[in-house]
């Protein structure tokens, strides 16, 4: 047994023993979350080279096509996606690219490009939820000012404005009245309007869910007197024991995804009913960890440790 820096008392494993795996992170910034999985893998026996997507290259004079730092132009056994840094449209293309190839390649990649293009496009989740019969608020996207006006004639409920690229609760708002749309060059000429879901009494509270395909790992509440809980908006977090539907639920939005982890967002509307609001491909998990009792870095660690192995075996029994 070891103690981490959180104070955690968990279980070291050798089952990663012999194989090196990459991390990618976000350039240029010190990573919190990516220490911890990089501790938590090597004290499971793996080596780990961390890197950034746009130090990464594609290049045909090697046998891959494919050169990341530290690997002398072979593949990993396994990469972890914990962020990618923001870009120009041709800078997230490639890189986009870059992680496309890795899995073409048949290296197994957490998350992979095709998660991650889902869940960054707010859109996309809304639309695969919804064809899973995955309970949501009614959502409508369009392009142009004159479309969202068309919708939101005559309104007779209180939308939620959001960014289709964003998250923490930065960048969204509410609308009651067509007159309060805001301008095309504000949201880069794409409407995401949401059902805005009014809490049963004054207390707006939600529900944050960390999970891995193999299972969920932890679960807070987040409550505030303001609309936005999220945490870095001032929301106060408690740790949450997620019942069987909400256990379900998330599992149901991260195959809907095909998502390897992601962090859940889910709220209750005032009659009970409850609803999936986002699915993030890359989440944070720094407040959740201060009100959870496991490692969360761990476990995560942990369930991409058994993919990994999973995945080299089937190649192996091929």
């Amino acid at each position: 047994m070891r103690a981490s820096a959180d104070g955690i008392t968990t279980p070291v494993s050798t089952a990663g023993r012999g194989l090196h795996l990459a991390l990618l992170i976000e350039e240029g910034r010190g990573e919190w979350h990516a220490r911890r999985i990089v501790r938590s893998l090597e004290e499971m026996g793996a080596r780990v080279t961390v890197s950034s997507l746009p130090h990464c290259a594609f290049d045909t004079g090697l046998a891959s096509g494919i050169d990341i730092p530290g690997f002398d132009g072979a593949l990993p056994d396994g990469v972890f996606v914990r962020s990618i840094s923001a870009g120009t449209l041709e800078q997230i293309t490639f890189r986009l690219g870059l992680l496309h190839a890795l899995r073409e390649s048949g290296v197994r990649v957490w998350n992979d490009a095709r998660a991650i293009e889902r869940c960054v496009d707010k859109s996309q989740t809304t639309f695969l939820l919804h064809r899973h019969g995955i309970a949501t608020p009614r959502t409508r996207v369009c392009e142009t000012l004159p479309h969202a006006l068309e919708y939101t004639d005559h309104l007779d409920r209180t939308l939620v404005m959001k960014p289709l690229f964003g998250s923490q609760g930065k960048g969204i708002g509410r609308i009651s009245d067509a007159s309060e749309l805001p301008a095309p060059e504000t949201v880069d000429n794409i409407y995401y309007m949401q059902d805005f879901v009014a809490p049963k009494d004054s207390v707006f509270e939600d529900w944050r869910v960390l999970a891995t395909r193999h299972r969920v790992i932890a679960a807070m509440t987040r409550r505030g007197e303001h609309w936005v809980t999220n945490i870095h908006q001032g929301g106060k977090a408690r740790a949450h024991s997620p019942d069987d539907e909400m256990t379900e639920i998330s599992m149901a939005a991260m195959r809907a995804i095909d998502a390897d982890y992601a962090g859940i967002d889910l709220i209750r509307t005032a009659d009970g009913r409850l609803l999936v609001l986002e699915v993030n491909s890359n989440p944070a998990w720094r407040g959740l960890q201060s009100v959870a009792d496991i490692n969360i870095a761990q476990a995560i660690a942990q369930d991409f440790l058994t993919t990994v192995l999973t995945h080299k075996a089937s190649k192996v029994r091929v």
